[in-house]
């Protein structure tokens, strides 16, 4: 005896029907960066070393850019000799206040000793140190990966490629520097209404203590005894 097949044993009128919904518009008003690049200029800084990864990292970013509008003339490549000197010369290229972000490369693998987490922390501070304290925005973009296999997956194999990440992420912080900018400065042109004026003019004589007899006499009295 042939048993029922599966889709005849579903009754049409319970079966899920899923609807694609869009999600949900935010309330409030938001603020947020754009990618757009035609109008700014960046500095990438590249470690030489483990340079068979940055260099995949390097051009991987310069085509971020690239693609986001960017134009050849305001980008500007720095190289040290490993990622331990990146945040100085990030620092020293955002005090000069010519770029408007800065995109630090490099690639890290843990050895044998301690060498790989004194490294990884102080890269990491001063990165981040160097952003707070100059108000320019730093993208970071070191890979700190426990093997090789782990690093060339992360810069363009498996798992995409972490110099053109953080280029997104540097022009985005700089479109939206930016935009908070011109927001302070649109802030600031604002006047107070004449009638808002008026207004609290009048309230501050409302407010003011009426005079009495006494103060008009004490006012009065040495211009008598000066006449005498």
């Amino acid at each position: 005896m042939n048993k029922p097949s599966l889709s005849s044993r579903r009754d049409p009128k319970k079966e899920l029907k899923l609807k694609a919904e869009s999600p949900p518009e935010a309330q409030f008003p938001d603020l947020e960066g754009k990618l757009d690049a035609s109008e700014a200029s960046f500095a990438i800084v590249v470690s030489r070393f483990n340079s068979f990864i940055t260099e995949r990292l390097l051009l991987s970013a310069v085509d971020g850019l690239l693609r986001s509008g960017a134009k050849r003339e305001d980008l500007d490549v720095v190289r040290v000799p490993g990622a331990f000197e990146l945040p100085l010369a990030a620092r020293k290229l955002a005090e000069t206040k010519k770029y408007d972000a800065i995109i630090c490369l490099g690639c890290l693998l843990r050895g044998d000793t301690a060498h790989y987490d004194v490294i990884v922390n102080e890269v990491t501070r001063g990165i981040g140190q160097s952003a707070q304290e100059t108000g320019v925005p730093h993208a970071f973009g070191v890979l700190t990966c426990e093997t090789l296999e782990q690093a060339i997956d992360r810069a363009g194999l498996k798992m995409g490629n972490k110099g053109f990440e953080a280029a997104l992420a540097a022009v985005e912080m700089a479109s939206l520097k930016q935009a908070i900018g011109r927001q302070q400065s649109a802030a600031k042109k604002t006047k107070i209404p004449r009638s808002a004026r008026s207004d609290n003019s009048k309230r501050v004589e409302d407010h003011k203590p009426a005079r009495t007899a006494s103060d008009k006499l004490s006012k009065i009295a040495p211009l008598n005894t000066k006449r005498k």
